[in-house]
């Protein structure tokens, strides 16, 4: 399928050696783009992601779509070599190796950029250069060492996000720099390395916590336990048994809240007059408030904050977004195919551009699905392409 002309990244080749999340989502935000972009795969069953189960046996439907695939094995010479001949003719090369990976291949970037000056490489690692840059890391050690599962669970208990969130934003900053490299090759011709990684990415994540200690010269407490600056921001049980939540984060919301749901006994309260009075009066008025919405079942109670304007939302769980409303008409789902044929609703990319989200193109690839074309185009014959398939080192699958 031919990239949209519109598309920003057209014209871009990328080569990615990414596994799991981290490079996967850096390919995948280039190529929702249009830069044209090749997973680089092992021969066989290729990237262990096809193949997982329970909490990861979604990810490469998720991480993998607008790619194209090569089955390589780079640990043989010939292979090697033949990987690098893909280099003198790409853009971008994305690689998530562990530590020491890419030079025990002879892939590192001096020997990529001996065969193409102009490549821009891009090293997605658990650490930048210095005292850690060695360990293995995984988006739960970050989280635990860079302080995000501190502030996530209560004291204590340091519980993980719920989302892989330091591998997507560490191969989203990733994705930047190589925008970022791009545009600066334009005017040079020479490409550059671009690093990104994990804990570095958790750092950027809790600097707002960081800042906090700076001003206050106290380090805040986990955010289950953080004090109020807001008079209403909490969780409420409804009639039938959901929960809501709900932020008055001002003195017109809350007027706008009484107003609306009936309650003009305290638009007359002065105890409850200012967000302050509203904080220092929470011991009896937050389990009020309670009761009166507590008369409310769950579609009634979001009409009425909607209608009031007061900012509001039910508790959903993530699949629940593939039925919400403004998902669909927002544009913002695709229909992927999953490993075994069937297809599913998954989130797109959170950007529009011209008010256009940025659409699916091509489907995540069979293993080798795409390679052909890329080898033929430089210039790898059918008799070598028969031979290298023969022994192993490449695999088709068209």
């Amino acid at each position: 399928m031919k990239n949209r002309p519109s598309l920003p990244l057209q014209g871009v080749t990328v080569l990615e050696l990414g596994h799991t999340v981290m490079g996967p989502t850096c390919g995948m935000i280039l190529a929702d783009l249009g830069a044209e972009v090749y997973k680089v795969e092992k021969t066989g069953n290729g990237d262990d992601t096809r193949s997982l189960k329970g909490f990861g046996s979604g990810f490469f439907t998720c991480f993998n779509r607008n790619k194209q695939s090569i089955s390589l094995d780079l640990k043989h010479e010939k292979g090697r070599d033949l990987f690098l001949r893909l280099v003198e003719h790409a853009d971008v090369l994305i690689e998530n190796f562990g530590p020491g990976a890419m030079n025990r291949l002879g892939l590192d970037y001096e020997s990529c950029r001996a065969r193409n000056e102009s490549i821009i490489y891009c090293s997605l690692k658990g650490f930048m250069p210095g005292p850690y840059e060695n360990r293995p890391a995984l988006d739960e050690v970050v989280q635990m060492m860079g302080g995000l599962a501190y502030m996530t669970g209560p004291s204590g208990r340091p519980l993980r996000a719920g989302a892989s969130v330091t591998d997507i934003v560490g191969g989203s900053f990733g994705a930047i720099g190589i925008l970022a490299a791009l545009i600066k090759r334009r005017e040079t011709g020479v490409g550059q390395f671009v690093k990104a990684s994990l804990f570095e990415s958790v750092a950027f994540l809790v600097s707002q916590h960081i800042g906090v200690a700076a001003v206050s010269g106290e380090a805040p407490p986990p955010m289950p336990e953080r004090g109020r600056a807001w008079s209403v921001y909490d969780l409420f049980t409804t009639a039938d048994g959901e929960q809501l939540f709900i932020g008055v984060t001002s003195d017109k919301h809350f007027s706008r809240l009484c107003t609306t749901f009936g309650y003009d006994d305290w638009l007359v309260d002065d105890r409850l007059a200012t967000n302050q009075g509203r904080i220092e009066a929470r011991d009896w008025f937050l389990p009020e408030l309670g009761k009166r919405l507590a008369r409310l079942d769950k579609k009634k109670l979001m009409a009425l904050a909607e209608e009031a304007g007061i900012p509001f939302a039910p508790v959903n769980r993530p699949v629940d977004l593939v039925t919400d409303e403004h998902l669909i008409k927002s544009g913002g789902l695709d229909d992927v195919r999953m490993p075994g044929g069937a297809s599913a609703l998954l989130p797109k990319l959170p950007l529009q551009l011209d008010n256009k989200p940025l659409a699916l193109r091509r489907q995540p690839p069979r293993v080798g699905e795409g390679a052909r074309e890329l080898f033929e185009r430089i210039g790898v014959s059918e008799i070598h392409l028969k031979t290298m398939v023969e022994e192993k080192i490449i695999q088709l699958a068209d």
